[in-house]
């Protein structure tokens, strides 16, 4: 279906004064972003892909395009792993040096500024810079594509094995100014190769700004990439970003999504397996209260057969706060032996929250196991008068259930410090809601 969309509005000045220079082919890159930015413009609910996801509060917002910040450094206090040993520190799209900490790195990883790449690794940069994000039909691609100038560049050479995770921390924000960014990651794992990566998103508290991410992972024959992505920005932050993976032979992708923060979110996730003996693992963990809306759009293409893939998206949700999911698997006619699966489910911890799940297959081929499906509701009412009745306060016995749905996608982040910080988060945010609907009750 062809995109429905509003004309770019505030960000038409914006791209007048977009990024130029650096290789021809990428100011080439910009322009067909930016054309095609302007024949899109921002989508609205008439759109499929957007139906229940209303973003034209954009169009109402003169963001200006984030230039330097005072003060970052302190900004990555109190959010989660931000003392990582190895560490990219990207400040409102540009790649901060001084923050920055490369030295653990082993000998041949290149990890470090997008901009620089360009002209050091202009070979590896080319080959794969754009070939997976593309922005023919999604608006917010292309309008990143077009402001592209900076972000974080991983290279995992062949053979490698990179036992130290890398974390990409994105700082977005400008002291009160309504700014945005258009951060891009490119990350290529050679073949036979091992990484963890993580990515972060973070702002001050209190601050209303736009982040619009692209992210683009090559994970070569035999490699394996294990990805992390945590959100933690202002509640009153925008925050959209994609995700494009691409699978060779016999190579194993993770990706565990965790999203804690932004008023208005969309997370789109496009996995495609490209050769044989394939794995994808996708799964996601959100939590929204107050008016905050969550969508998480994901996409499995299995191209090639004898691929496996495993999804599981939750949320827990407060407040009059709305969710959406939307999860497609796609197995190509050649794609035999195919075995996927796909779940989401949803807490509905007041009677005003929402959300709208739509999961999807669509198969051509005939020898696969494909399964998916969907559950929504409050807490078990047996579950807790079980509880309770051995001895349990209400209060723990809803605790420990709700600690329960969550451990299963927190179980799968495999560093111990990220997965304590997240954990940490996670449970005293829920206290806060939890608080607030106890207060409600009353």
């Amino acid at each position: 279906m062809s995109q429905v969309a509003e004309k770019p509005g505030v960000f038409a000045g914006a791209l007048e004064k977009r990024p130029t220079g650096g290789p021809r082919w990428l100011d080439d890159l910009r322009n067909r972003g930016a054309a095609k930015f302007a024949a899109l413009g921002v989508p609205t609910v008439r759109d499929e892909e957007w139906r229940f996801t209303n973003v034209t509060a954009l169009n109402a917002i003169d963001f200006a395009l984030a230039g330097p910040m005072s003060g970052a450094a302190d900004r990555l206090n109190g959010f989660a792993y931000t003392d990582a040993p190895i560490r990219l520190v990207i400040v409102n799209g540009r790649f901060d040096t001084t923050l920055s900490r490369t030295k653990a790195l082993p000998a041949g990883t290149v990890a470090g500024s997008l901009a620089v790449a360009l002209k050091d690794h202009a070979d590896v940069v080319q080959r794969y810079f754009g070939q997976l994000a593309d922005f023919t039909s999604r608006s917010f691609v292309a309008l990143n594509t077009a402001f592209v100038q900076d972000g974080a560049f991983i290279h995992i050479p062949e053979g490698a094995i990179v036992e130290t995770p890398i974390h990409v921390i994105y700082v977005s924000g400008a002291d009160g100014s309504t700014v945005m960014a258009h951060p891009r990651t490119l990350i290529v794992a050679g073949a036979n190769s091992q990484a963890k990566v993580i990515e972060s998103y973070i702002g001050a508290k209190g601050e209303t700004y736009f982040t619009n991410a692209v992210s683009e992972i090559f994970v070569g024959e035999n490699a394996g990439v294990d990805h992390y992505k945590v959100q933690e920005e202002s509640l009153d932050a925008f925050h959209i970003a994609s995700l494009h993976m691409h699978t060779s032979r016999n190579s194993r992708f993770s990706s565990h999504s965790f999203t804690l923060g932004g008023k208005v979110v969309r997370n789109d996730a496009n996995a495609i397996l490209d050769g044989e003996g394939g794995d994808c693992t996708l799964n996601g963990l959100y939590l929204a209260d107050r008016d905050r809306l969550v969508d998480n759009h994901t996409v499995i293409d299995h191209a090639k057969p004898h691929c496996g893939s495993h999804e599981v998206y939750k949320g827990i949700l407060g407040g009059s706060s709305r969710a959406v999911f939307n999860g497609k698997i796609i197995v190509r006619q050649d794609a035999q032996k195919t075995d996927a699966k796909q779940t989401n489910r949803a807490l509905l911890l007041t009677n005003g929250a929402t959300i709208n799940t739509k999961p999807q297959l669509e198969i051509f081929a005939d020898d696969v196991k494909c399964t998916h499906g969907a559950a929504i509701g409050q807490l078990d009412e047996n579950a807790i008068f079980y509880l309770r009745a051995r001895g349990l306060p209400y209060a723990e016995a809803r605790d420990m259930l709700i600690h329960a749905f969550a451990a299963q996608v927190l179980d799968g982040v495999r560093i111990e410090p990220l997965r304590d910080a997240l954990e940490a988060e996670l449970f005293a945010q829920l206290a806060k809601d939890l608080a607030e609907v106890d207060n409600a009750a009353r």
